[in-house]
């Protein structure tokens, strides 16, 4: 049986989902009402029965850290740890310069095991997967490296690296973020294969790969930009098609779901995903849970029965801890301890914990970072031209408020 790392990258700033990460790392981004987004790839990983992880950290990660802690120890488990790696400047006095650097200033954790192969993943995308399946198939083909992909929008390539295989599914091509002009999908113009960021490396071959890569003063020290332009004309890269993944529970129609949440916009839309009637992502999977740490926290309570003011949710995720009281909350996620009072009206927002919306406030189309108090009567998302005075507005017209904000 092979003896496989898995190493998690989770030190990004994740500069465009400011001011979400204004006071946290992006993987420690709230998500769904109940999770951070570390916790998708760590409940991936463990649902695959990976249960040896270095979860690695650098910008803002005290949130993260604490994540960690409260939700993801293994006690009594032999072989088995989640372990938060902090950027040590194992090899100078600096901080992580890529995706590869990260994984280079930290190959004594590679190389003080006996390990076969080395998994690398992004602590930051939302989705399911079986990790083992993809295992399997760089076992099978007898890759040196194997890189998850799916086929995307064309006009998302300009964030995601593109992809281009052989009939064997052995890479042949590859841009990382093109300005313009991304390989499209062979008989598919509107579509490109891109990768999902999730590599499963032969570890002689990683090693090797990043004793070269920190030589030359050129590279980036990039996984999309350096190590696999670099590898895939010289050793067996193939491409895993992430769309063949088989997961326990989930329906046909929701295979394939990936997100990387580059935007305020693709956050916001992540989040609606889950709540429609029929969710393009769907949370309810008890045969392949996602796992987080659980507050000390009472059920959710919805109040008044009186006609004029009936605490209901329609087609939303309501967190523990959370009061609806004589309001409406509509397409909608809340985080915990979230009180909506009377005569308020909630509609295609996330709103994440400890919030308190004022009595008759309307709200829509907003994001609520934590810890803010919106006053009596506050109305936000209905008039974006004046919201945007004093409110950052995102592209598609979402309005985000900062934690720790007081609105009258």
């Amino acid at each position: 049986m092979s003896k496989i790392l898995s190493m998690v990258l989770a030190g990004g700033e994740g500069t465009p989902l400011y001011p979400l990460t204004e006071t946290r790392a992006k993987a420690s981004v709230p998500f769904g009402g109940s999770y951070r987004l570390i916790d998708f790839i760590l409940s991936n990983c463990v649902n695959s029965n990976l249960m040896r992880i270095y979860v690695l950290t650098q910008f803002k990660s005290h949130s993260l850290l604490r994540h960690l802690r409260q939700g993801w120890r293994f006690s009594g488990v032999a072989n088995a740890f989640i372990d938060p790696v902090p950027a040590q400047m194992r090899t100078g006095k600096r901080w992580y310069e890529g995706t590869a650097d990260a994984i280079y200033q930290n190959l004594n954790l590679v190389e003080g095991d006996d390990y076969d192969m080395v998994c690398i993943f992004s602590g930051e995308h939302i989705y399911y997967m079986d990790i083992n399946q993809m295992i399997d198939y760089h076992n099978q083909q007898e890759a040196a490296l194997t890189v998850a992909a799916l086929k995307v929008p064309v006009q998302e390539a300009r964030n995601l690296g593109v992809i281009e295989v052989n009939k064997n599914w052995e890479m042949v091509g590859f841009q990382q973020k093109p300005k313009r002009n991304p390989k499209t999908i062979p008989g598919d113009p509107k579509h490109v294969l891109a990768s999902m960021g999730n590599y499963v490396f032969n570890t002689e071959t990683l090693v090797k790969s990043l004793n070269a890569d920190t030589k030359d003063k050129k590279s980036s020290h990039d996984f999309g930009m350096d190590i696999i332009p670099n590898l895939y004309a010289k050793e067996k890269v193939c491409v895993y098609d992430f769309s063949r993944n088989e997961v326990p529970g989930i329906e046909e129609k929701n295979k394939g779901y990936w997100k990387n949440l580059n935007s305020l916009d693709m956050y916001w839309e992540a989040n609606m995903d889950l709540v429609k009637e029929q969710p393009m992502f769907n949370l309810y999977n008890y045969k392949w849970p996602i796992m987080t740490h659980k507050p000390s926290t009472p059920p959710a309570k919805f109040v008044h029965s009186e006609e004029s003011r009936t605490g209901h949710a329609i087609n939303s995720i309501v967190a523990s801890g959370s009061i609806i009281s004589g309001s409406v909350v509509e397409d909608s996620v809340l985080g915990h301890w979230v009180r909506v009072n009377s005569f308020s009206r909630i509609t295609e927002s996330v709103i994440l914990d400890n919030v308190d919306i004022g009595r008759g406030s309307r709200i829509r189309k907003t994001i609520i970072d934590k810890k803010v108090r919106i006053g009596p009567g506050v109305i936000i998302g209905e008039d974006l031209e004046e919201d945007r005075k004093r409110f950052h507005i995102t592209e598609n017209g979402v309005v985000v408020i900062p934690k720790g904000s007081h609105i009258e």
